[in-house]
């Protein structure tokens, strides 16, 4: 549907009803983490944020993990941690132009490019506003060579902008989240500090990946509370409440959405347009009053004011969304509650009740997560170090530091070690989902 087919969704928005209480969040400890990277003229301006992971058709254990850095382009990593291939962002165009900044990744298996079956690491290109495509060669990872290969079309246009000079403004591609649909493939991509959303299908031009629109939805920006105010979220100035983590439920063509000074949104894909959306929890701050602070250039809660409309399970910001798929609709998704470092877990059947958190904190080898962007979760197995699926975790905070530099980095985590956590285990099924059956 079009963007305007949801003008009155925030006048009409009503809130969710409160799930149980759950007890605190449970802890699990990482297994393998890769190098830390460093946002500073020595380190590339590397910052690492989002990560996928692409599954070896013929030997899962030789799987790789591909990494967002930003100013820094990707990197490409083993399960193992050590790193195979770095891509650089594409150069400023132009004196005055902004440079090539990537910021989230996702994988389409199978897209039918220049006649063959080729997979695809997709990426949001927020310095220069399009997507990203690289194909991935099972050849080289077999052998141990780099990858990845750029085959973005030369004629790619921004996704958003109007013109190359609105590009340089920076409401820009941001978050992305891929899926495809039998012999067809889609990117959902949102706009940095603005609430929309754009369903693009990727197109093979002439041996290289290209993208068309196929529809637009805007999120609300404020919202009517049950006291009959409205309300917007803390925000600087000119800014609206953008959306960054995104999952697809490959099965289901459902989207699941985290604005993140709001909560997170479920979307179904229907016809591959955007249907009317469904918020299925809301951020512990929603609705709280807040002024802007010019001094310090930054928007100031007034907690003592808070009127008690907000969550139990997600503080702000709510970030990186990912799913779990188990037999017969069966399964989690998952969401980064980035304001107090844990992640929280959701029923991908019914209404998505709440089902318990847990945090990745110090083990003996690898230290915890903080700040928490990006996050992937992959069920099947992955060779014998993750036999029973794994979870990617970005790591805002990776230690130990390097004297004053604030590295980041990402975790690897077994996924039957986060399952086997929670007093009533969540579920590890290895065979009922294909992440390359797209039928």
């Amino acid at each position: 549907m079009s963007a305007s087919a949801v003008t009155a969704l925030a006048a009409a928005f009503l809130l969710v009803s409160g799930a149980p209480a759950h007890q605190g969040p449970v802890s699990v400890t990482a297994r393998v983490e890769t190098p830390a990277v460093y946002d500073d003229e020595a380190g590339g301006n590397a910052d690492a944020d989002d990560p996928a992971v692409w599954i070896d058709p013929t030997s899962p254990g030789r799987s790789i993990v591909i990494g967002t850095l930003k100013e820094a382009g990707l990197d490409v990593y083993g399960l193992d941690g050590r790193r195979l291939q770095h891509i650089a962002a594409p150069a400023a165009p132009g004196e005055d132009a902004a440079p090539g900044r990537f910021n989230n990744v996702d994988i389409v298996y199978g897209f039918e490019l220049n006649g063959r079956k080729t997979d695809l690491a997709l990426v949001s290109d927020r310095g220069r506003d399009r997507i990203r495509a690289f194909a991935i060669d099972p050849a080289a990872v077999a052998a141990g060579r780099a990858p990845l290969k750029d085959v973005t079309a030369a004629d790619v246009r921004p996704v958003f902008a109007a013109d190359e000079s609105e590009v340089d403004d920076q409401r820009t591609a941001y978050g992305l989240a891929a899926f495809s649909d039998e012999d067809e493939a889609y990117v959902v991509v949102s706009q940095r500090e603005e609430t929309r959303l754009r369903l693009l299908e990727l197109e093979d031009r002439g041996g290289r990946v290209g993208y068309r629109t196929e529809d637009t939805l805007d999120l609300p920006a404020t919202f009517i509370l049950p006291d009959g105010k409205a309300w917007a979220p803390c925000a600087d100035p000119g800014e609206r409440p953008q959306v960054e983590g995104m999952a697809v439920d490959q099965e289901e063509h459902v989207l699941y959405a985290a604005q993140e000074a709001v909560g997170l949104w479920r979307i179904d894909l229907d016809d591959e347009e955007f249907d009317t959306p469904e918020m299925i929890d809301r951020v512990r701050e929603y609705g709280t009053p807040w002024t802007y602070d010019t001094a310090e250039e930054e928007c100031v809660l007034d907690t003592a004011a808070d009127p008690g409309f907000g969550g139990e399970h997600l503080s702000a910001d709510a970030e990186g969304v990912t799913v779990y798929h188990g037999a017969d609709g069966a399964g989690y998704v998952l969401a980064s509650s980035q304001g107090d470092n844990t992640y929280s877990v959701y029923g991908r059947l019914g209404d998505n009740d709440h089902l318990g958190s847990f945090a990745v904190t110090d083990g003996p080898a690898v230290d915890g997560v903080q700040h928490s962007d990006g996050a992937t979760v992959v069920n099947v197995p992955l060779g014998r170090d993750f036999p029973k699926g794994l979870l990617v975790t970005h790591d805002g905070e990776a230690t130990p530091s390097d004297g004053e530099r604030e590295g980041t980095n990402f975790k690897l985590t077994p996924w039957d070690a986060v399952a086997g956590a929670f007093p009533e285990p969540l579920m590890v099924d290895t065979r009922s989902f294909d992440p390359r059956d797209t039928d």
